[in-house]
């Protein structure tokens, strides 16, 4: 494997997410408590590493830039920009909701989840289509 099957790899990862986060939700709605905490569990771990692939290949490969025109563009760019503001918060409200749930406050644990659930959704979902955007669906030459 090299530096440049790492965005195939990114994209994996942000759709394992997206499964276990409505899994984990699916659970808990069922009361499957010790399922949700395994399917969330898991799906921070997949995030993880996400982020640390994403880092890494970006440190060396640095900016990609999506060469289509048209609305493929308007259209990346707008998913893009939604995108990118809500996977920077994305990590810290992912901390936010899980110490009150290993502190076992559980209330507040489920307040905040209500938050963090259909963002971190949102943000495994155009994840993976930036990433079928930007090398699969409209590839640039120069990749």
């Amino acid at each position: 494997m090299t530096v440049h099957d790492l965005p195939k790899v990114d994209a994996t990862l942000n759709a394992i997410s997206t499964f276990l986060i409505i899994l984990g939700w699916i659970m808990i709605r069922t009361e499957h408590k010790r399922a949700h905490a395994l399917c969330m569990v898991s799906a921070i771990v997949a995030s993880a590493l996400f982020l640390g692939c994403y880092l890494y290949y970006h440190f060396h490969v640095g900016h990609v830039p999506f060469t289509h025109q048209g609305w493929p563009r308007t259209l990346y760019f707008f998913i893009l920009f939604t995108h990118l503001p809500l996977a920077l918060t994305i990590v810290p409200l992912i901390a936010l909701t899980i110490t009150p749930a290993l502190q076992q406050r559980f209330d507040a644990h489920k307040k905040i989840a209500r938050w963090t659930l259909p963002i971190w959704l949102y943000v495994s979902v155009t994840g993976v289509l930036v990433y079928m955007m930007l090398y699969v669906w409209f590839p640039s030459a120069k990749i």
